[in-house]
């Protein structure tokens, strides 16, 4: 900010005020003890024979209990005392030497009055004395205690200086400042892909920039704009590049900021960042992963009725649309989960626009590789139209990860440049998994896993809605002994014959086990698993199950996992379990047609496979011919 001061660069240390008061103490203390002379104690008779041999020249009573003596010229070079001869730096001791206590005060008086007149010493004074070093001594267990209470409630606000510096101003928010001073550098063009939720969140920074061109003609700035989806897919990429387009001020927190140990501080953080952010309005809020304190309210049985997050909550949804409306301020908030989100903070005045930030299709993806390829040092000529195609299903952060694999697998080779089979490896040992070359595979195993491998792919290969195959491998990779790397087609919607086909397919590993073998094995857990997730879909979700007829018991909102009962009746469920298991066995049973029919071509691919390892689409080609079917989508290019 202009107005802001500058910082100097000195700060002030807790530690230096600690330090400072321990070298007072030691000060006074070598002040009170007469700086650097070194006193050493003797006893009161001690005293009085070196009294009686003429080794004093002066005595100093202090409080008329303590006393200090000073030796003549002619004692110190004495052997007796040359231990009192130096002080501590070596250098000669000017006194006091030696310290004593007093006892009868009045018997002590008399002699030494008696010894002076003698002229066994020179002089004598009574002084009072004030000991600074025990005071300090009583009163540094104090400081010291003090000192670390201080230290102690810093830490939990937060740290020295700033908002939090102190106990009292813990409930000060923590959100980052970004404004036209701060260094922002990610933009729009860094953003690949997401056109439309691009251009949402950039027409609400034309609002803040200049609302009169839509405050004219009668319309309201929105209030907030809520991105939802999957996660990876550039939600928080988004915010950034408002951050560094807008030029007005851009809190940046996240929902867990608000969460704190202490009662009524997510409230009060609310409070103080909606003040901050209409100080400078007009201004942006952004809050990443909302669902931390916008979950449902009331949904929680275990909670009491003082609960911490629904009190932050209503506060926020108070500041957002309340009386005290902020009209300048505008929230930006990022959640994966938006169906456990409060209905009240998901309704207009409060979030007014939803944007959905899905994965990337296929013209998204070539776009996300070519901002991810920039700092890369490739080959010439990398097709980014066949990298995107062959990562269907990848978010952005996905992407990047499969750039920054292939560079680290091309370093590892040794090789000048990034190239395509680098891409390649990556996409699989992203997928797949590490490859694991020395896990131990006996020779039956080798062949039941080629089998089955194999087994996928004839059936994939004989079928018109399966995925295109791309290569097949028994090496084992991740926790899977074997794999298949399909195409799958990007459809918005899907058709009965198509789910079927991909649930026959998913079937011929273990089909194959059974047609080769006569046996099947512990090896199908995987396919099993997606073909009962597949099937269960069809019935319950998607109501493709002619018995059940056209019913759905999905619930988009969410609120079916706080329910304990489900949404149908004990007998509704049997015939769901029957249905389920008559699709998966009907399937089972149209793979094992499929491969007895070509079981020759079956058991050749599986040789192949037990001497290669790996095997292309190429090789299915050479064996079973070209696919008779027509897929059109193997051959779409990116417009």
């Amino acid at each position: 900010m202009a107005n802001e001061k500058k910082p100097t660069g000195f700060k002030l240390s807790p530690w230096w005020i600690y330090g400072l008061l321990i070298l007072v103490f030691f000060g006074l203390n070598y002040l009170g003890g007469a700086g650097f002379q070194d006193t050493t104690k003797i006893s009161y008779s001690k005293f009085n024979e070196l009294l009686e041999k003429g080794q004093i020249e002066k005595v100093v009573i202090y409080n008329k209990t303590e006393g200090e003596a000073f030796l003549t010229k002619s004692a110190l070079a004495d052997s007796a005392n040359k231990n009192v001869a130096k002080d501590m730096l070596g250098n000669s001791n000017k006194g006091p030497h030696y310290s004593f206590d007093i006892g009868n005060d009045q018997v002590f008086q008399n002699n030494i009055e008696k010894a002076k007149t003698e002229g066994k010493i020179k002089d004598f004074d009574f002084k009072g004395k004030s000991n600074w070093s025990e005071l300090l001594i009583s009163i540094l267990p104090i400081v010291i205690i003090v000192g670390l209470w201080i230290l102690i409630m810093r830490r939990m606000s937060g740290g020295a200086g700033g908002a939090g510096g102190q106990i009292f101003n813990i409930g000060k928010s923590r959100a980052k400042l970004f404004d036209e001073n701060s260094e922002v550098k990610t933009t729009f063009k860094d953003v690949a892909g997401l056109e439309g939720a691009k251009e949402e969140v950039q027409e609400i920074v034309e609002f803040l920039k200049t609302p009169e061109k839509y405050t004219v003609l009668g319309g309201k700035i929105p209030k907030g704009a809520l991105l939802v989806g999957p996660p990876g897919t550039g939600k928080t990429l988004l915010a950034k590049a408002v951050a560094g387009e807008a030029k007005v001020p851009f809190f940046s927190l996240s929902g867990s900021d608000f969460v704190e140990m202490f009662v009524g501080v997510g409230a009060s953080r609310v409070r103080d960042l909606f003040k901050q952010a209409k100080d400078k309005a007009p201004s942006i809020i952004f809050i990443d992963e909302i669902d931390a304190v916008g979950r449902a309210r009331g949904k929680n049985s275990m909670s009491g009725g003082n609960d911490e997050r629904e009190n932050t909550l209503n506060q926020l949804l108070t500041e957002m649309d309340g009386f005290g409306t902020n009209t300048h301020v505008i929230v930006i908030a990022a959640t994966n989960r938006a169906d456990v989100l409060d209905k009240a903070l998901m309704r207009a005045g409060r979030f007014d626009r939803q944007i959905y930030v899905d994965l990337p299709d296929i013209r998204e993806r070539k776009e996300i590789f070519e901002v991810h390829l920039a700092p890369l040092k490739k080959v010439e000529g990398l097709d980014t139209s066949f990298l995107a195609k062959q990562t269907p299903g990848f978010s952005g952060a996905d992407i990047a990860n499969v750039c920054n694999e292939a560079a680290l697998i091309a370093a590892r080779n040794n090789k000048t440049a990034v190239d395509k089979q680098d891409f390649l490896d990556a996409v699989d040992r992203i997928v797949g998994g590490l490859e694991k070359k020395n896990k131990i595979v006996t020779t039956d195993e080798k062949r039941a896993i080629a089998v089955h491998e194999a087994g996928h792919a004839t059936v994939s290969w004989m079928l018109e809605h399966a995925a295109p195959l791309i290569k097949v491998t028994i090496v084992p990779r991740g926790q899977s002994l074997g794999a298949a790397w399909y195409l799958p087609e990007e459809r918005l919607i899907v058709r009965p014959e198509q789910m079927l086909d991909e649930m026959c397919a998913t079937m011929g590993g273990r089909a194959a086990e059974k047609v080769i073998f006569n046996k099947i094995s512990t090896g199908a857990l995987s396919d099993l698993e997606k073909v009962t997730k597949q099937a269960r879909a069809m019935i319950t979700i998607y109501g493709l199950n002619e018995k059940l007829g056209n019913v759905t018991y999905y619930d988009s909102s969410g609120q079916n996992e706080y329910n304990f009962s489900k949404p149908y009746s004990e007998e509704t469920a049997q015939t769901i379990d029957k249905e389920i298991s008559n699709l998966i066995e009907t399937e089972y049973q149209r793979a094992i047609k499929i491969l007895e029919e070509n079981k020759d071509k079956l058991e050749q691919l599986a040789s192949i496979l037990i001497e290669k390892e790996v095997i292309f689409k190429d090789d299915l080609e050479t064996l079973f011919g070209k696919r008779p079917f027509n897929i059109p989508a193997e051959e779409t290019d990116i417009v």
